[in-house]
């Protein structure tokens, strides 16, 4: 039994964190890419990882490595995991910055259904969220009704001028902590947002070290409502409020609480509790075993405690095979596809748009990739007439 060797892109908290948990799980880190040499040689050396670069083929072709998992700014994502995938690497990967960019890594997941391809979203794998599926399935809150999602928390802007600051380049609340909810409530659900309103803000659009001319358009206040039908809500659908603010300081909230005809659950943190209608009082049903492992100030616990159950299921993956590349669906079956991605990437869009418009925007999956020529071809009509 061997596990795949991984190469790892990103030089950022989750990176930092993801190479312990995997090193801790028994898998090989082989490669590390940084956006400079000198981020890329200063977190190798830190993590003892042997080979380090800032070409991103380089741990793409490196023979050694047989899952690559990425972990960096939205903008570049696509272009690494369609090459990943199309030169056979299993990928785990963050979110794309565009609807487009996420129907471009679908088409290559597909064409390439034999290697791994999930999305790194790593809430879905929380034991409470886990716990909290697993009864809304069996009916603990009867039909679904109402979701009702707070993350409070500080400023998610880097310590310099860059993507995060820039909602262009997938920077801001709704991109970065939103995306994960939205996938969050369908995994919990199985129902997919039809229609949504949204609003966004941005409350701080300079600070002590992004001034002058830089202006942050990144989002970092966020609300958004979302209609979802599904398998199993009553027949009006479930009604979605999501409220993202990242101007409080020095505390965590992170609140998902799901309604229901009979009862309702209700995740704080890492922690589920539940109330069915009736009783006297909330029931602890899972409570926060301890986090043992490493402490990180930039990364919530849901998040830290899911990325750790996430390397277990992927090690569990890997093992039940004797061929390094191959890989069992089941204990990873819970994890977010590219298909995920594309849904969730356009939920976020459609909140954007809604925010401009004032009004309810419908969600609609891309089925084809729109034509690159299309906003020329209109230009050049215009002006003919």
């Amino acid at each position: 039994m061997s596990l795949p060797g991984v190469g790892v892109f990103g030089t950022g908290s989750t990176a930092r964190v993801l190479v312990p948990l995997l090193k801790a799980e028994g898998f090989e880190v082989h490669a590390l890419w940084g956006r400079s040499e000198e981020e890329a040689c200063c977190l190798a050396k830190e993590l003892s990882i042997p080979f380090h670069t800032s070409r991103s083929d380089d741990v793409l072709l490196h023979q050694d490595v047989d899952l690559v998992c990425i972990y960096i700014p939205p903008s570049m994502t696509r272009q690494i995991a369609v090459k990943a995938l199309g030169i056979g690497k299993n990928v785990v990967c963050e979110k794309a910055a565009t609807a487009v960019d996420s129907f471009k890594m679908v088409t290559a997941a597909r064409y390439y259904p034999q290697l791994l391809s999930i999305m790194g979203n790593t809430l879905r794998f929380l034991p409470a969220f886990v716990a909290m599926r697993q009864l809304l399935v069996e009916g603990y809150v009867g039909d679904i009704q109402v979701c009702d999602v707070r993350v409070y928390g500080p400023s998610l802007l880097d310590q310099s001028y860059g993507w995060t600051c820039e909602e262009l380049m997938g920077g801001g609340g709704l991109h970065t902590v939103g995306s994960a909810i939205i996938d969050l409530l369908s995994y919990l659900t199985g129902a997919r947002a039809h229609r949504v309103h949204g609003l966004l803000r941005t409350f701080v659009q300079q600070n002590g070290l992004i001034r002058g001319i830089r202006r942050v358009t990144s989002d970092d206040f966020c609300f958004f409502q979302m209609l979802m039908g599904g398998t199993r809500s009553s027949s009006g659908g479930v009604c979605c409020t999501v409220t993202l603010n990242f101007n409080m300081p020095g505390s965590f909230v992170h609140e998902v609480m799901v309604v229901g005809s009979t009862g309702r659950l209700v995740a704080r943190g890492t922690e589920l509790y539940g109330q069915r209608n009736g009783s006297k009082g909330e029931e602890l049903l899972l409570s926060d075993s301890g986090w043992v492992g490493p402490e990180v100030k930039e990364m919530p616990l849901p998040h830290l405690r899911g990325l750790s159950s996430m390397v277990k299921a992927l090690r569990q993956s890997f093992q039940a095979h004797e061929e390094r590349r191959s890989w069992a669906r089941g204990p990873v079956a819970m994890a977010p596809t590219f298909e995920d991605g594309l849904y969730v990437q356009t939920v976020v869009e459609a909140v954007k748009r809604s925010s401009c418009s004032g009004e309810w925007e419908c969600v609609e999956i891309m089925s084809q990739e729109p034509d690159p020529n299309h906003n020329l071809c209109e230009a050049l009509q215009r002006n003919k007439n």
